[in-house]
């Protein structure tokens, strides 16, 4: 075993490098993730594919790979919408949260799950905190109308372990595109996931495609999968893999911008999350539409 036999192909440069097939980079990412290859090996891989960069059919590969390691939630009666939160707030307040409880109190499963990646910013899990929402400590059923947390170490701990490879080399992997893609349930699921540079766009895009994937596909907050509450972003929708554009961007801001909270701390966060939910600030039209969408989305997956 061992994964230096990839690491020759990904690893001649921008331009001499080869693309690895789908069962190839399965085969790959779940030596990784099982732990058989050394931590050499890990920064090889990491550093190679990020100059590299990755293919739809990797990426498909990578997918299948940690998929078949996942803790899976188990089904429920509907489908659950699947949030994923490791960019966090860096200028503006990370509202996830308020999109995930927005969500629920339309009688919806939602799950949010990640990680802290940097040290200077704020993370969903924080705000979540400090509405109540504390982090899983096992995979259960998610009731409808309820939001959770899982923390990424409970769906995969070697799957945290290579996140945090970025704190060592200071360099985004495989994994930081995987945690925005992938669905931790067994049962019928919607992705909502984000990008922030227009070749991930692409890249996600095509892997939904090819993977058959159910998702929403935007540019976020920051890299978080809520809309900017400050603009109407371009949405997109993969069901069964199908594309089909759900909203177009609107050039520049909106005419009327939300009054939000002046820093972006998780106690003043979630002290305006609070007012939102209870109708005494209104919910910023782009978050309000995005959930419009996600409730149209909700019944056409099979």
């Amino acid at each position: 075993m061992g994964i230096s036999q990839y690491i020759k192909e990904i690893g001649r440069g921008k331009d001499g490098a080869r693309a690895l097939t789908r069962e190839q980079a399965a085969d790959l990412l779940g030596q990784v993730l099982d732990g058989s290859v050394t931590d050499l090996e890990i920064g090889g891989f990491c550093l190679a594919m990020r100059i590299k960069g990755e293919t739809p059919e990797e990426m498909a590969g990578f997918l299948e790979a940690l998929q078949q390691r996942l803790a899976h939630f188990p089904a429920g009666e509907t489908p659950t919408v699947v949030l994923p939160s490791y960019n966090g707030a860096r200028k503006l307040p990370v509202l996830t949260p308020l999109l995930a409880l927005l969500l629920a109190r339309e009688g919806v499963p939602v799950l949010v799950h990640g990680t802290p990646t940097e040290t200077s910013r704020v993370f969903a899990s924080e705000v979540l905190q400090a509405l109540g929402i504390h982090a899983l400590a096992a995979v259960r059923k998610i009731g409808s109308g309820e939001a959770v947390f899982a923390p990424t170490e409970l769906l995969l701990p070697s799957l945290k372990r290579l996140l945090d490879v970025r704190r060592a080399v200071g360099l985004r992997n495989p994994a930081h595109s995987l945690v925005k893609i992938m669905s931790p349930c067994l049962g019928k699921s919607l992705v909502v996931s984000s990008y922030t540079h227009p070749e991930y766009a692409i890249s996600m895009a095509q892997t939904f495609e090819l993977t058959g994937a159910n998702a929403m596909l935007l540019r976020g907050t920051e890299g978080e999968g809520v809309a900017d509450a400050r603009r109407m972003p371009q949405m997109e929708a993969f069901i069964g893999g199908k594309r089909s554009l759900l909203q177009e961007t609107q050039a520049g801001t909106l005419a009327t911008l939300p009054e939000l909270p002046r820093t972006v701390d998780a106690a003043a966060t979630a002290a305006y999350i609070q007012s939102v939910l209870a109708g005494d600030k209104p919910v910023p039209p782009s978050i309000a539409r995005q959930v419009e969408h996600i409730l149209h989305l909700l019944p056409q997956i099979k």
